[in-house]
């Protein structure tokens, strides 16, 4: 590997943790404007991106155990009127938990400082350009299950 493809390399994973570091804070922002904490608040951003989901695959996605915890997140995000829980119509003893469209749309203002930044930031890149992101992001985003697992699981 050439010394610029080290420097290059060296500071593309530098961006990358600062990144995450931002998104994290951001993250915590957004939750604190809304009064939820950061699992409540990112229950509501699997729900948005996923749709309905039962409570256990919400715990296996935040990390957390499937009784007591997922019922106590469940709970105050119904109490705050963000989700209601149904009956799945296909097997009536599982739940559903599903959004209220009208409360998450209160809580999507919180998003709107990043919306409009991210708006500016990919008017300036071209097609290709884009392709190469989304390319990049997909990729990342398919490794982070794993990448997660494999944290969880170290002593």
């Amino acid at each position: 590997m050439t010394g610029e493809r080290a420097q290059i390399i060296e500071e593309l994973r530098a961006a990358a943790q600062r990144g995450t570091m931002f998104t994290v804070l951001l993250h915590h922002a957004t939750a604190t404007k809304a009064g939820l904490n950061v699992t409540d608040a990112q229950c509501i951003n699997a729900l948005t991106l996923d749709g309905p989901q039962t409570p256990g695959r919400l715990a296996q996605l935040m990390g957390i155990t499937t009784g007591g915890a997922i019922t106590a997140v469940v709970d105050r995000l119904e109490k705050a009127g963000y989700v209601r829980r149904s009956r799945d119509p296909d097997d009536r003893r599982r739940v559903i938990i599903e959004l209220v469209p009208e409360a998450v749309a209160r809580f999507s203002d919180y998003f709107e400082p990043i919306a409009r930044s991210f708006a500016g930031l990919v008017a300036d890149y071209d097609d290709d350009r884009l392709r190469l992101l989304l390319e990049w992001m997909r990729a990342s985003n398919a490794r982070m299950p794993g990448v997660i697992e494999q944290v969880r699981d170290l002593p």
